[in-house]
């Protein structure tokens, strides 16, 4: 009894780090933008992209099929309105080369920006 106790007080801590560690990279005040390219053009619903060496996350304005097309390793987001916004939402859409870097859809924006960074 005391033994499952135990493990039950480990899991919880090791899901509590976890999660904290999970997190941090999608705190907006503590992200690191380095080497980041951030375009915003206003529109109705504003059109924003973050770039990186590698490929860009983009809001849904942009096409998958066009970035398939040209060979651009490209992730898209949904419901945002700011760059910050595009870390903590979910991928929707992701290029064959974007696959090719590891993106995979239902990651965060902070996830697919470590890898086109």
């Amino acid at each position: 009894m005391i033994q499952v106790k135990i493990s039950y007080v480990l899991i919880s801590f090791y899901l509590l780090v976890f999660s904290v560690f999970a997190c941090a990279g999608e705190q907006p005040e503590n992200f690191n933008w380095t080497g980041l390219q951030k375009e915003k053009i206003s529109l109705e619903k504003p059109l924003l992209i973050i770039k990186g060496s590698k490929g860009f996350l983009a809001c849904a304005y942009i096409d998958i099929k066009a970035c398939n097309s040209t060979g651009a390793a490209c992730a898209i987001v949904s419901g945002v309105n700011t760059h910050e916004d595009m870390l903590k939402a979910k991928v929707l859409f992701v290029s064959d080369k974007a696959q090719e870097l590891g993106i995979k859809n239902g990651m965060n924006g902070a996830q697919v920006i470590q890898r086109i960074r």
